[in-house]
């Protein structure tokens, strides 16, 4: 069974719905019977994706909604158009841009990253939380986030901050909706891993073959409702490469830093590479003897 904010008739909001992860997930959520808000800037895409939508499922309610997320007026547009379509259930923020910067340079491209991959997501939850609040009937919100954001690897400081942030502000959210509401109105930190998208592959086309070791879209939508229905916050996606025990010995070594005393980002340090490697050679030796 569905988490009950994923329901046929119940409004679902999606960002960067025009391709890669977004566009899937407004697929999948049609696929459920929900009426569909696809919002993306890239109007064309939009129109394609809509399309593509409905040529597949033609009783399909969608309604595409140009814009940026970094423009407060075309998110009051969005919050606008969600809401006279009828009780929104589900707001996905998923829009985001993976150019980043360094840790002292680029202000601007720092501005744009924070703008476009958090402040969308603090305005949107702003303007849709109360409406869910007063609403009176299951509903949810999921963000998307990145392992990035908390294994938080060197090399695209602005992105991996971004994302951290969404992670934190997610947590956040889910505690105030808890004590406000029980488990009426929940929220949820979408963290896909190795995923064959346009952000990933800029310049792909659908004839580009999908690598081996990457997830589809469609998996982590699918990962999404799944684990959704399990009551889960953190919405984990593996990839076909890198299992869940292997994102787990990861994750744990970046919250060690901090319980040992060690250096910033170890997993990169020359004195500590060597144990992350080693540690990581045995689970692989451990899943191949399977």
């Amino acid at each position: 069974m569905n988490h009950p904010a994923i329901r046929k008739g119940g409004v679902a909001s999606v960002t960067g719905a025009a391709a890669g992860i977004g566009f899937a997930i407004a697929r999948r959520l049609v696929k459920e019977g929900m009426k569909v808000v696809l919002f993306d800037r890239d109007s064309h895409s939009l129109l394609k994706a809509v399309q593509s939508i409905q040529l597949e499922f033609p009783d399909s309610e969608l309604l595409a909604v140009d814009g940026d997320v970094t423009s407060d007026h075309d998110l009051k547009n969005l919050y606008q158009q969600s809401t006279n379509l009828g009780e929104v259930s589900l707001l996905v923020n998923n829009a985001a841009i993976i150019k980043g910067a360094g840790p002292w340079n680029d202000d601007q491209q720092w501005r744009r990253v924070m703008a476009t991959n958090f402040w969308s997501i603090l305005t949107l939850q702003q303007l849709f939380v109360d409406q869910l609040l007063v609403q009176n009937s299951p509903a949810a919100i999921v963000n998307v986030g990145s392992k990035e954001g908390i294994t938080t690897p060197p090399g695209n400081a602005a992105y991996a901050v971004s994302k951290a942030s969404v992670r934190v502000l997610t947590e956040q959210l889910a505690h105030e909706l808890r004590e406000r509401t029980g488990q009426r109105v929940t929220a949820h930190l979408l963290i896909p891993g190795y995923t064959f998208t346009p952000m990933n592959f800029p310049g792909a086309d659908p004839a580009t073959a999908k690598p081996a070791a990457a997830w589809s879209a469609n998996q982590v939508a699918d990962r999404m409702i799944e684990a959704m229905s399990r009551g889960d916050f953190y919405l984990f996606c593996e990839d076909n490469e890198v299992t869940r025990e292997l994102d787990q010995f990861r994750l744990q070594w970046s919250a060690d830093d901090l319980i040992k005393n060690r250096p910033a980002l170890s997993r990169w340090h020359p004195a500590y590479r060597l144990d992350f490697d080693s540690g990581v050679a045995h689970i692989q030796e451990k899943e191949s003897g399977r």
